[in-house]
């Protein structure tokens, strides 16, 4: 071969070859494509219910670790446990604000827990491995017997139990379904003593309690009517009803990464700040947003 003849031959195999290295060094465009809608694996996936009271304590986390240096995306308004449980299992979602009761019942549906110290055992039992709960808040939002501040006051009503020693007659408003529920007026009388006559007030029954028709009623604890209408929540020391308080469920590989900063949103989240939350929410009109921004600038924690 001469010496021309040599060097294109020479010449194509250098192209040739450096046509191959660049196809081996560069990345497939439908993998960078794909990469590019991921969510870094240092970022905090935060969830919520489609439930404004659950978005606003979701929106807290992800103000508070966003104040801590913590990337932080929003996948709001998921829907029920059915919808949003398997993407925690999945680690698709890193963090979300539950409530420990339900959650509970959700993977051991015959748990005889009823307390929050005992509910809060028992969930950390029966959560599967990849996941861990954080502080419990006191905030709950469960089923109560509630009272109007003066009924209150008048007799020296703190707990359900004090409602034994009330010498009117007591009529109990609610659901249709608490006439039957293990927390209705059976197991009013069977656990505290308390012997009632049942109204099923259904949606009215906080207007039936204001207006004294029923002097016991049955109210959700974070219901925001709590405080715009001066009621009292009366203490359950024996569990009469299931403790679900908020609870931060989070992928156990970052709980202790975040348990700081959650855990002090957790402390400053009383039953009395929660429903003052959804009383900005729902008589206020606030934004989540501005919500959470005051909570967090109120509590010290930005």
């Amino acid at each position: 071969m001469n010496t021309a003849k040599k060097r294109f031959a020479i010449g194509a195999l250098a192209a040739i070859a450096a046509l191959v290295l660049a196809g081996c060094s560069s990345s497939n465009p439908l993998e960078e494509e794909s990469a590019a809608g991921e969510v870094s694996s240092d970022t905090i996936v935060i969830g919520s219910q489609a439930y404004y009271s659950n978005e606003i304590i979701a929106e807290i986390y992800a103000q508070a670790l966003e104040g801590a240096g913590f990337d932080v995306e929003r996948q709001f308004n998921i829907g029920q446990r059915d919808a949003y449980m398997p993407e925690i299992e999945s680690g698709a979602i890193t963090l979300f604000p539950e409530y420990s009761g339900n959650l509970l019942q959700y993977f051991d549906e015959d748990t005889e827990a009823r307390t929050p110290e005992d509910v809060y055992a028992a969930l950390q039992d029966a959560l599967p491995e990849n996941l861990a709960v954080l502080d419990q808040a006191e905030a709950s939002d469960q089923d109560s017997y509630t009272v109007t501040a003066a009924f209150a006051d008048e007799n020296g009503l703190t707990t359900i139990a004090d409602l034994a020693n009330v010498t009117v007659p007591l009529t109990l408003g609610g659901p249709p379904e608490l006439a039957e529920r293990p927390y209705g007026p059976t197991g009013l009388a069977d656990t505290y003593g308390v012997e009632v006559t049942f109204s099923p007030t259904g949606d009215t029954t906080v207007e039936n309690l204001v207006a004294g028709t029923v002097n016991v009623a049955n109210v959700f604890t974070a219901d925001p009517r709590i405080q715009t209408q001066d009621l009292v929540v009366l203490e359950d020391p024996e569990g009469l009803f299931l403790a679900s308080n908020v609870i931060p469920v989070v992928n156990a590989d970052v709980a202790d990464e975040i348990a700081d900063v959650i855990n002090a949103v957790s402390a400053a989240l009383t039953a009395d700040a929660l429903v003052a939350l959804n009383v900005q929410s729902t008589e206020d009109e606030m934004s989540p947003d501005d919500i959470a921004a005051a909570f967090l600038e109120e509590n010290g924690l930005v």
